[in-house]
């Protein structure tokens, strides 16, 4: 695959320790997840169970996901819509981010200002996106990559690869997989994971000086920051 999921785990969940930040978008995440899916009973509604068991990994509070499930069954008529942003920050290097928004011109004068402020350039739509590949993404701790392999072929899963790595195996799939790989794991005593998620891959790397790094860091980080954004993509290894 292009990057390795497994060397940024540790970042990762360092990352998603409780923050109000990340707590508020996971609770729009929920909010969206549950209307969108007509239920607030997870059993009822899978894309609600998935988004569930992801506020879980990322170590979202109990409180904020009952919160969020019971906005989404009172009278709130709140509606959310998806965006998707993609540029440039300095040498090769590129980004594509995810929004969830209730002004959709806020959010796009927001990007664009971020963009401009922080060393980079918004693209047009497609213009960064066709260098990443839309992939099922599952990292749980262990390292026999290849039972894994065998057990994902025998459930019929289209795995495009998995790695062992630093005490993590990454299995990667075709999107229209991810979900059933889970339940292939999950029947073999396998239902701990650091990660379920689609997600961008891309598909190459840059590697960036110093002072480049910098820059681009900024840009991630102001786009992190922003309440609308829930995902951020990029293409740089040396982060």
């Amino acid at each position: 695959m292009g990057r390795k999921w497994a060397n940024i785990v540790a970042k990762k969940t360092a990352r998603d320790g409780a923050t109000s930040a990340k707590n508020a978008k996971f609770g729009v995440e929920l909010y969206v997840a549950a209307k969108r899916g007509g239920s607030v009973d997870p059993e009822a509604n899978s894309q609600l169970k998935f988004t569930i068991e992801k506020a879980k990994q990322a170590q979202v509070p109990r409180h904020v996901i009952e919160n969020a499930l019971k906005k989404a069954a009172g009278k709130s008529d709140e509606s959310y819509t998806d965006g998707r942003y993609e540029g440039f920050g300095p040498n090769g290097s590129m980004v594509v981010c995810e929004t969830l928004t209730p002004n959709v011109n806020r959010t796009i004068a927001d990007i664009r200002t971020i963009f401009h402020k922080n060393g980079g350039n918004i693209g047009g739509e497609g213009s960064v996106s066709y260098m990443f590949d839309n992939t099922g993404v599952i990292a749980f701790k262990g390292d026999d990559a290849d039972s894994i392999f065998e057990l994902l072929l025998e459930g019929d899963i289209d795995v495009r690869d998995v790695t062992a790595e630093e005490g993590y195996i990454t299995v990667y799939t075709e999107p229209a997989d991810l979900h059933k790989a889970l339940e292939v794991l999950k029947a073999n005593d396998i239902t701990e994971f650091e990660e379920t998620d689609l997600e961008l891959i891309p598909q190459s790397e840059v590697t960036l000086s110093d002072e480049d790094l910098e820059v681009f860091q900024g840009l991630l980080d102001a786009l992190e920051d922003n309440e609308d954004v829930q995902k951020v993509y990029h293409n740089v290894e040396n982060i």
